[in-house]
């Protein structure tokens, strides 16, 4: 079990790097195949859309065939072949496809290791497993900074992209050989997405999952790096992500012992997303206050937005055992889609407010009102310990 966590590790630094490598790759794109902002905003949110529908199937695979196929298969047919799509892709509708191919390979490794843990650890320390795991899972984000900029001025970005797509089959590959499913628990996979709706603080906690996620991802996988090279100097790009990059892994390793430090769930993600908020308005208030204190917020907004794993283990605290593979994709599928419908919503957004500063100010405001208003709804959640 310990090798097949490790494989979907690595399978889940791929996932990471594929929703955060356009912010790097957005100049070459613009000059070869004339795709701008607006554009990659589109390629972006349809990952994560993508990503997000996938989670319905997914959580039915997980209960009903284990994670060892679920993954594999996926990752290895739809994962692998987009990104080799994504590397001889000459029009931006080829970019578009690539990037639906990718999101829906990428979406059960996140969501196999959670089942995993929930079903062979004790349930409280499912929160520190989960952060460790983006933590770790993080260094995708790094790869999608610098590294990717190094590689792609040695082997341009087409080489890069297909050398990428080599890696991804052959880690569905060890995904097929080494993870081994759970045994089943008696009455799993009986019950509907409904028996979960029925459950009353989902309804508290759900619209918190569906905006906490998506200042930080939408950032960091994309806008930082127009945002950085418009405003500031295009040299520093890979410098500004990878320092983002760092804070969001440094953020996901700090909140994993929380809830059991303060011996709360609810107060731990409420104070972090009101740090994120923070950050977020300030970047509003001041948009081009200077490089190192937008790139010092940005870090804060990447680290103070890393409560996924805790949020996803406030929503798991209420869920039957018979429905674990349900109840945390169905936490996921509000996480990604958060951040597709902001991906969607940010391009016409920017195009709508003139471009360039004005555009970034825009950004930043609509991030932050809508981290508010998750904010205010999670207040009526109730707490829950394992």
């Amino acid at each position: 079990m310990k090798l097949g966590i490790a494989v979907l590790t690595l399978a889940y630094v791929l996932s990471q790097f594929y929703r955060a490598f356009l912010a790097v790759l957005a100049p070459d794109l613009t000059a070869e195949l004339g795709i701008g902002a607006a554009d990659l905003s589109r390629a972006s949110a349809i990952w994560f859309a993508v990503f997000a529908a996938m989670q319905l199937p997914v959580g039915w695979a997980l209960d009903r065939l284990g994670p060892q196929r679920t993954a594999s298969v996926l990752l290895g047919l739809c994962g692998g072949g987009g990104a080799a799509l994504f590397a001889v892709a000459t029009s931006g509708w080829q970019i578009d496809v690539a990037m639906g191919l990718i999101g829906a390979g990428c979406s059960p490794v996140l969501m196999a290791s959670y089942y995993i843990f929930a079903r062979i650890y004790p349930a409280a320390i499912f929160a520190t497993l989960a952060a460790v795991l983006i933590g770790v899972g993080s260094l995708g984000n790094i790869a999608a900074s610098l590294p990717l900029s190094w590689v792609a001025d040695l082997l341009g970005w087409r080489g890069a992209m297909m050398a990428l797509s080599v890696l991804t089959l052959v880690t569905a590959l060890g995904c097929l050989v080494l993870v081994r499913d759970p045994e089943a628990v008696a009455g799993g996979g009986d019950g509907a997405l409904l028996d979960l709706l029925r459950i009353p603080a989902m309804w508290a906690i759900l619209p918190m999952m569906l905006v906490s996620y998506a200042p930080a991802a939408g950032l960091r996988g994309l806008w930082a790096g127009p945002y950085v090279a418009d405003i500031y100097d295009p040299a520093m790009v890979g410098t500004v992500t990878l320092v983002m990059g760092l804070a969001m892994i440094a953020g996901s390793f700090a909140y994993g012992p929380l809830d059991r430090v303060f011996g709360t769930r609810k107060w731990v993600i409420l104070a972090g997303n009101l740090c994120a908020m923070a950050g977020l308005a300030l970047l509003w208030w001041a948009p081009a206050a200077g490089l190192w204190t937008s790139a010092a917020l940005l870090a804060l907004i990447g680290a103070a937005g890393a409560s996924f794993p805790m949020v996803v283990a406030h929503g798991r605290a209420f869920v039957p055992p018979a429905l674990v593979g349900r109840g945390v994709t169905l936490m996921n599928l509000f996480g990604i889609g958060g951040v597709a419908l902001m991906q969607f919503a940010s391009g016409p957004l920017f195009e709508r407010a003139g471009r360039g500063i004005e555009g970034y100010q825009m950004l930043f405001g609509a991030f932050a009102l809508t981290l508010a208003f998750g904010c205010v709804v999670y207040l009526f959640a109730p707490d829950k310990m394992d």
